[in-house]
Order: structure tokens, then C-alpha cells, then sequence
């Protein structure tokens, strides 16, 4: 899961690095665990700052103030496979042809195959484990195919396409290529998020902007938000925007767990408020607390969200149900999303730094938690056990989202199987494995039409992490037992081990000696590889 920008400013004497910044702050929520910005100046040259961390920790103002230029992409991380390594961290860059810049949402199904044929047919070094780097090489390899001095849009539409017929999975990505203009596509079902929007300058000249949802765009005064479609690349330069579908038609499946979870609730995606939609989730669950509260003769006193993103629907919930509503859990807004820590241990010890339960809307009643989904469990038994701490006494958990028993295969760090709480668990099993008295799940039915009804052009969502129903294909138990393995919270772990990750702040390839990941064989590498950067001190 991943939060990608790309900003192009009609005025050439301003800097867009500010501005990328704050459209990355405003993506956090997508990805904690790294962060950068290029910037595209003077001649063509391109300027890098990034590294593991916030987007408070790597970027200040004496950072900002060295990456200048009109053009710039930008990119927040938590990686969903390989390690979290400094040299993973996104944009990433080629100079070789013409120079380009890319950062991508997503995650490729067939990466085996397309690493092996990048080094035997195309003889490009690919230094990382990201699949972004391996989009970014086939992007600019089938543009080297052109072998002309300077391209145009067409020669970048054939090479898109090149990249959506070899490409199987979900990918949202925004490129930049020296001196022309920013690129923005989206794969052929549509699964990862990705947009475009206008700002009209006093000039009468146009800014424009990509972002993984549209709250970038209502926050920077920009307007005209449109989704990139599906299959779709948009090419936008200081001369025309262009646009064309460069993919076979295949079903449009956005992913609803961006709905259920994963993206803000200001946003709306593919036409959909994500407020809207998680009202109607409450709305619907109501439904089925109310049918399962009377089979088993259980009564509620309080409904209770676990911040933040259950709020919405708790609240539509208790209003239908008539039961009072009460923020009995306070948060603390400066721990991450436990959801994408890496790490069981830490997702654990941060739960209860996270939240703190108020005994006076605890203690002797019958409460109905609330919350977007259970993945893991590890935070749901924590929230349940902090419940029973402060004197609850009876305690029903509900979840927006039906139960989740199988991996995401499209850039949402859900690993093994067994690691899901739900997986070869009835809801009574799972209400014993989480400490709670009862588990009430919504149905998929009720979830689809929740996000359906608001966009009903949209014929599928992709529920894989609910069905085990892969849009793209491809994916067969081989391919599921690989990428587990990969994932898994110790593999992970090794990872970071071996690569010695620094502490966020330290920005690579700027000095003692680290190797930035990107672009070509690093074989006695020194400072002089890679981009113009620098380190703070």
C-alpha cells in the first residue's frame, strides 16, 4: 500500500517541492514506512530526497529548498514485499532514456518472469526487490526501442502499452520524464487508485496533478478531480494534455478494502465518497447486529467505535438502532496505523499506546465495538482485553467488512494465510480467539452494495481477501506460498537485519558511503552514482 503524486506547474520559476510535500503529508495514512520527492529543474536535471520515515521526519524546509523545480513526483511507502530498505524507498530513477522518474502502487503477480526476461533479452541490472523498479525498467526499456534522439506522446502511449500487455496485477503509477512532462496510468482493471485534477493560475496558464485519491487535490485548491480510468494513460506536458486507453478491455474492479479501510474518508474514488460509503456500511450492519442481537436474545447499552475509521459507520449504526453512541476509546494521534506496522510484535505493543479505554463507558455494560475489519486480530484482542480491564461486561464486536481468510495479492501487506484470524475459523472460533463474547461480520452483499449504489457504472469490486477470487488470474497456490513466505513478518524481518536500515531522517546517496538503490549496477559504486543529493546534518 502506497501514496503516489505528481505535480506539474504552468510557472517554470516556481518550485513544486512544497507543494509535493504537503500533498505527501495528506497521504500518509497509505504508507508510513517511507517517503520521497524528485524534482525535475534547470536543464533537465533531476533532484532526489528520500528515506525510511514520516513525511514530517525526512522533509523540513532546508530540505525543500534543494529540490528545485516545476515538475516533480512524489511517494509515501509501506512495503508489501522485499525488505525496508533505504535503497527501496520510491521515486526511483533510470537516466537511460532520456531520464525518467517513477513511483507506483501496487504489486506485480509475475515478477520471476519479468525480471529474467529485463536481463537476458534487455540487459537492465534490476538492484532492488521493488516491483517498481521492475515497472520502471520495462516502461523505459520499450521506450529505448524507438531509438530516437527525443520522443513524443505517441512513442510513450506504445511503450504504456508495452508495460500493460507484459505487467499482470495492480499498478497506479505517475512518472516524470526530464524536461517533458509527468505520465499517470493505471492497470487494465483498475484495482490500485489513481487521479487528476486542474488548478487554474491567474495567468490563465493550468497546474495539474496526480494523486492516489482526491483530498490532495481539495486541499491545494485544485478542481476537475477525475479518476484515471482503467487501462488509461494521461500524459500531461506545459503544451496539451493527452490522454488514451492503452489495455484490452477487462472487468473494472476497484478494490473495496479502499472503501472499507484503507483510504481517507474526505477522499472519493472512482466516483464514490468513502464517507458515503462507510455510512451506508453502518447502515447495513445495523441490519445484521439487529438480526444476530435477537437470535442470540443479547441486548446493547453503548456503541463504541475503535477510532478512527469505524466512526463513520458506528455512528450511522447506533442512530438506526437507537443506541447511544459513545467515544469510549481515546486515541493517540501520534502513533501510526497498527494495520500497516511492520511487525506482529510492534502492531501489538502499539495498540495499547495507541488507544486508552475510558472505564466510565466501559464498566458494567453491554457494548458493541465497532470496527472497519479484523485482519490479524492482534488488534481486536488487545481492544477487547482493554474493554474487559475497565468492567465491561458483556462485549459483541462488529466488523464493516466480512470476514477476511485470504491473502491480498495487489499491494496490501495481508500475509499469510494463517496469520489471518478468520482463516479455517468459524465466527464462533473467532470471537474465542479475539476474547470477545460474540463476533457479528457484514456480508459481502451488504458491503458490495454499500460502495456499488453510489457508482453503479462500477460492475465488480475486486473481494479477493474475502472470496479467494482473483480478478487479474494468475494467481494459483505456487504464486500464494511464494509471496507468504516473502511477506511473512520474520522473512521480514531478516531483511531489515541484513540491509542495516538507518533511522529515518538520513536521506540516501548523500554521502558516508551508502548505496542508493535505482538505477544500474552498482559494482564498486561511490557518491557519484545515481542523482544529485544531499544530508542532513
Amino acid at each position: 500500500m502506497c501514496g503516489i503524486l505528481g505535480l506539474l506547474l504552468a510557472d517554470a520559476s516556481i518550485d513544486a517541492s512544497t507543494e509535493i510535500c504537503d500533498g505527501l503529508a495528506l497521504l500518509q495514512h497509505r504508507g508510513q514506512d517511507a517517503c520521497g520527492i524528485v524534482t525535475c529543474g534547470t536543464k533537465g536535471r533531476f533532484y532526489q530526497c528520500k528515506s525510511n520515515g514520516m513525511v514530517r521526519d525526512v522533509f523540513d524546509q532546508q530540505s525543500l529548498a534543494r529540490l528545485p523545480g516545476a515538475m516533480g513526483v512524489g511517494h509515501v511507502r509501506y512495503p508489501t514485499a522485499g525488505s525496508s530498505a533505504h535503497s527501496e524507498a520510491q521515486p526511483f530513477y533510470v537516466n537511460s532514456p532520456y531520464g525518467i522518474v517513477f513511483a507506483h502502487n501496487g504489486n506485480l503477480l509475475n515478477t520471476a518472469q519479468l525480471k529474467r526476461q529485463l536481463d537476458s533479452e534487455s540487459h537492465r541490472h534490476i538492484n532492488t526487490d521493488s516491483d517498481s523498479e521492475l515497472l520502471l525498467n520495462i516502461f523505459a526499456d520499450h521506450l529505448q526501442r524507438t531509438g530516437k534522439f527525443r520522443i513524443n506522446e505517441e512513442d510513450i502511449f506504445t511503450a504504456v502499452q508495452a508495460v500493460m500487455l507484459h505487467c499482470k496485477g495492480a499498478y497506479a503509477c505517475v512518472a516524470m520524464l526530464a524536461g517533458f512532462g509527468i505520465i499517470a496510468f493505471r492497470d487494465p482493471n483498475g484495482i490500485r487508485p489513481v487521479g487528476m485534477a486542474v488548478r487554474h493560475t491567474s495567468s490563465g496558464a493550468c497546474d495539474y496533478l496526480f494523486a492516489s485519491e482526491s483530498v490532495v487535490a481539495d486541499a491545494a485548491g485544485f478542481v476537475d478531480w477525475e479518476d484515471v480510468r482503467p487501462g488509461e494513460a494521461i500524459i500531461i506536458t506545459r503544451a496539451a494534455v493527452t490522454r488514451r486507453h492503452c489495455a484490452a478491455s477487462v472487468p473494472f474492479a476497484p478494490d473495496i478494502f479502499e472503501y472499507v479501510y484503507l483510504a481517507r474518508p474526505d477522499s472519493v474514488l472512482d466516483g464514490v465518497s468513502v464517507y458515503r460509503s462507510r455510512m451506508a456500511m453502518g447502515d447495513a450492519l445495523a441490519d445484521e447486529v439487529q438480526r444476530v442481537l435477537a437470535e442470540k436474545n443479547v441486548t446493547v447499552d453503548v456503541v463504541i467505535p475503535v477510532p478512527d475509521t469505524s466512526r463513520v459507520a458506528a455512528l450511522e449504526l447506533a442512530q438506526k438502532l437507537h443506541i447511544p453512541y459513545r467515544e469510549g476509546f481515546v486515541k493517540n494521534r501520534y502513533v501510526g496505523r497498527t494495520f500497516i506496522m511492520p511487525g506482529q510484535q510492534m502492531r501489538k505493543k502499539n495498540v495499547r499506546r495507541k488507544l486508552n479505554a475510558m472505564a466510565l463507558e466501559f464498566a458494567g455494560k453491554n457494548v458493541l465495538i465497532v470496527d472497519d475489519s479484523i485482519v490479524r486480530g492482534t488488534t481486536s484482542k488487545e481492544i477487547v482485553q482493554m474493554a474487559r480491564d475497565v468492567g465491561a461486561k458483556q462485549i459483541i464486536f462488529a466488523s464493516c467488512a466480512p470476514p477476511i481468510r485470504y491473502a491480498n495479492v495487489y499491494g496490501i501487506d495481508m500475509p499469510a494465510r494463517t496469520e489471518l484470524v478468520a482463516h479455517d475459523r468459524t465466527e464462533a472460533d473467532i470471537a474465542r480467539a479475539i476474547g470477545a463474547d460474540l463476533v457479528i461480520y457484514q456480508t459481502l452483499d451488504d458491503l458490495v452494495h454499500s460502495v456499488r449504489q453510489f457508482n453503479e457504472n462500477i460492475p465488480r469490486f475486486d473481494c479477493s481477501v474475502f472470496t479467494g477470487e482473483y480478478v487479474t488470474g494468475g494467481v494459483d497456490e505456487a504464486y500464494l506460498s511464494g509471496l507468504e513466505q516473502l511477506r511473512k513478518d520474520n522473512a521480514k524481518g531478516v531483511a531489515l537485519g541484513a540491509n542495516a536500515v538507518k533511522p529515518a531522517g538520513a536521506a540516501v546517496n548523500g554521502g558516508g558511503g551508502e548505496q542508493m538503490g535505482g538505477s544500474g549496477p552498482l559494482n564498486g559504486a561511490d557518491d557519484t552514482v545515481g542523482l544529485y543529493n544531499w544530508r542532513k546534518q
